[in-house]
């Protein structure tokens, strides 16, 4: 069984891919967040996800760190492919996204980044109806996606797990998820 971690910035077209990717190959779609509010939840810690940010730092490392458990326990059945955040752009700075504590539970076999050209992600970003997302700079967003591939390689090395770029551009998502499904088989 595999366990591979999608990540992307707002915008990067990730869930797009990842949903489309998941009608041609045989994972278990589990989303990182949901599976740390499932476990705040069962301990009646919070009501919803929302109100998991409020709780303190170190309360909210105990449930990632239950939550990378219980997902590693779920991919010794299935594959499975976990939707989380590489690195999170603070006010204060980059966040990783999954700090050792994580990895040292996850050990993941593969971390794929899903990456786009910043006016392309400018622009989906301004098109989507659906969130309210702050707006960014071509550079900031580079930026992000470069803070993404450091951090990757670091979470590579720490797990021994290979890291993966596809590149999903506008009018080439059959391609994207073409490349998606042949890194996941």
């Amino acid at each position: 069984m595999k366990l591979a971690v999608l990540t992307g910035i707002p915008g990067s077209g990730s869930t797009t891919l990842l949903n489309r990717a998941l009608e041609e190959v045989d994972y278990v779609h589990l989303n990182y967040g949901d599976i740390m509010t499932e476990i705040a939840i069962e301990e009646k810690i919070v009501d919803d996800r929302d109100s998991l940010r409020k709780l303190p730092a170190e309360t909210q490392k105990e449930i990632q760190a239950k939550a990378a458990k219980r997902i590693k326990e779920r991919s010794q059945r299935d594959n499975v492919i976990v939707d989380t955040h590489c690195t999170i752009n603070t006010p204060s700075g980059f966040l990783p996204g999954l700090p050792i504590w994580v990895l040292e539970q996850l050990q993941p076999d593969l971390f794929v980044l899903i990456e786009a050209n910043p006016d392309e992600i400018i622009y989906r970003r301004l098109n989507d109806e659906t969130r309210s997302r702050d707006v960014q700079k071509a550079n900031e967003i580079k930026l992000h996606q470069e803070m993404n591939r450091a951090a990757s390689m670091a979470y590579a090395t720490l797990t021994g797990a290979t890291v993966k770029i596809v590149e999903n551009h506008d009018n080439h998502l059959d391609s994207s998820v073409s490349k998606l499904v042949n890194v996941l088989k």
